[in-house]
């Protein structure tokens, strides 16, 4: 559905700087019935994501884009050290909450989360060095171009070579907008979590000088089944919240299209062209002609 006034954030959202697309709280609150349970990611993303670090021996891990905490959590209670970060600070209060509700347990009496942003990251945790670098969820695509030039996508993603230690690997994923943007309309489907009350998205791509420059993702969440008999939401965290009356939630997310080629070279601009880098497509090797949800890179860091 078009608006009359064609806005590109939910209402609440601040326009300068680097835009906090969450902090008007309406996807925050409802966040974690989009994912499902923190306990139900999707088995093959998980396993898949495990597996990669184990096999580049990995033991501190940075998550740029930690958002409620889903990921960081499955890294700590797997033995993983995690620093994670987020520039928004309604999502990341439900990672605040879950360190402090499980504080006596040494993992997350440990865990370090910090408010930031990826422009200026090399200057917020100085004198840092990762093994890994998570950034996934699509979570990238949220740095807009309004300049055209790409070239805060250039400046995040140096800061993140930065953070690796010579040999880390930067995990990162964005939607298949090659598809998106020859379809007009983005999956529903969801490869990382098991959350079922997606019922919609719609879809809509501005164009600038004929060069597509956003997707705005209107989300329709129907929670109407999960009121309980006080007429209230428990949340997979144990949290509660008051409700809708017919339990109907929208919001709208902005993104940037990347094209998987471009992507590609960005990433080889930040890393050097002889960076060792693959591809999966939903978690699988990708090959030419596929149509995945997703892209995932994975690229190393020379030593």
């Amino acid at each position: 559905m078009v608006d009359s006034i064609y806005r590109t954030r939910s209402l609440g959202v601040p326009a300068q700087g680097i835009p906090d697309q969450y902090a008007d709280g309406k996807a925050a609150k409802v966040w974690e019935y989009y994912i499902g349970s923190r306990k139900s990611r999707t088995d093959v993303y998980k396993n898949w994501l495990l597996t990669l670090l184990k096999s580049k021996n990995c033991d501190a891990i940075l998550d740029v884009a930690c958002g409620t905490g889903v990921d960081s959590v499955m890294l700590l209670e797997e033995g993983y050290k995690v620093m994670s970060i987020d520039a928004s600070d309604k999502m990341v209060l439900n990672a605040f909450r879950e360190r402090w509700d499980r504080r006596k347990e040494d993992a997350f009496d440990k865990w370090e989360i910090e408010l930031s942003n990826w422009l200026t990251l090399d200057e917020d945790i100085p004198d840092r060095k990762f093994d890994a670098l998570i950034c996934l969820g699509n979570s990238f695509a949220h740095l807009p171009d309004f300049e055209g030039n790409q070239a805060n996508h250039k400046i995040a993603l140096k800061n993140f070579e930065t953070m690796l230690k010579p040999g880390g690997v930067l995990i990162i994923d964005h939607r298949n907008y090659d598809a998106i943007l020859d379809t007009g309309r983005a999956p529903v489907k969801n490869i990382y979590y098991k959350g079922n009350c997606i019922k919609d998205i719609q879809t809509s791509t501005l164009f600038v000088n004929g060069r597509p420059s956003m997707v705005t993702l209107d989300y329709f969440i129907d929670i109407s089944e999960k009121i309980d008999t006080e007429n209230q939401l428990e949340l997979p965290s144990t949290r509660r919240l008051k409700h809708r009356e017919d339990g109907q939630y929208k919001f709208r997310l902005s993104y940037y299209p990347h094209r998987l080629n471009a992507f590609t070279e960005l990433l080889k601009e930040a890393f050097g062209a002889d960076a060792k880098h693959e591809v999966y497509g939903d978690f699988k090797p990708y090959c030419e002609n596929e149509t995945p949800a997703y892209y995932v890179h994975v690229i190393h860091k020379p030593f």
